[in-house]
């Protein structure tokens, strides 16, 4: 599904190319920020997102279970990169 959506990013075959990829990284930044959004408009992230959803949906048919399972794979990433930051003195 990557190739799908990320189709323009290049090489995405393999851990090194997406670390080293500028639009990945890019993307990355404009999720974050979208993230940050959420956060400073706690009480209304639905109408916060209406413009965003529609894009997603309407012009990118994104599968919404494509956003779950990158949540998901996301999240465990980052904590595992958290927690080997703070154990990294143990070993």
């Amino acid at each position: 599904w990557t190739q799908r959506y990320f189709g323009t990013f290049g090489d995405l075959n393999s851990a090194a190319a997406i670390m080293g990829n500028k639009k990945v990284a890019n993307h990355g930044i404009t999720v974050l920020n979208s993230l940050e959004r959420a956060v400073q408009n706690m009480d209304d992230i639905k109408n916060t997102y209406v413009e965003l959803s529609i894009l997603h949906s309407e012009k990118l048919h994104v599968d919404p279970d494509t956003f779950r399972c990158y949540v998901q794979a996301a999240l465990q990433k980052f904590l595992t990169v958290v927690v080997s930051a703070l154990g990294r003195q143990y070993n």
